[in-house]
């Protein structure tokens, strides 16, 4: 039986796992680990050169598959944060894409759920991350590239 998360695979981690594993037969108990901890999440994908339609695509997703409130400006803000700092990975600091000459292929996971840990926090947490490839907007022009935002709701 589950008793909640499990510190050696807390929020963050399944979040990562779940996005790098998206299309791998492992992401399965990826999932089966996030719903017998009590998590809400939901996996996607979004490719383009503008920074904006990443983040509202991720945004939207996150309310859509009601990982969070969408009337609730704590939380829509607490995701947005973790978006930012997932593409500052993606972006190796820098959060532009088009306009220098980048257009990124991403699968995004968002994650919600209790932090694991030594100390009890209250509420909930958000990950976001990021994996797919980054590079100039021709074909084989790309690599590799990961992200992740954490953020307290």
């Amino acid at each position: 039986m589950h008793n909640g998360p499990d510190a050696n695979f807390p929020v963050g981690k399944l979040a990562i796992l779940l996005a790098v594993l998206q299309d791998h037969e492992w992401r399965k108990s990826v999932e089966q680990e996030l719903t017998a901890g009590g998590y809400r999440f939901t996996i996607g994908r979004v490719g383009a050169m503008d920074m904006m339609k990443v983040i509202a695509a991720i945004e939207t997703a996150a309310k859509n598959n009601h990982i969070i409130d969408s009337e609730s400006y704590r939380e829509v803000h607490a995701v947005y944060h973790a978006i930012i700092e997932a593409l500052q990975g993606v972006g190796r600091g820098e959060v532009q894409f088009g306009n220098i000459l980048r257009t990124v292929g991403l699968t995004f996971s968002i994650v919600r759920g209790k932090f694991a840990g030594a100390v009890q926090h209250e509420g909930d947490w958000v990950a976001v991350a990021v994996y797919g490839t980054i590079g100039a907007p021709k074909k084989g022009f790309e690599h590799e590239t990961i992200g992740f935002g954490f953020n307290h709701i």
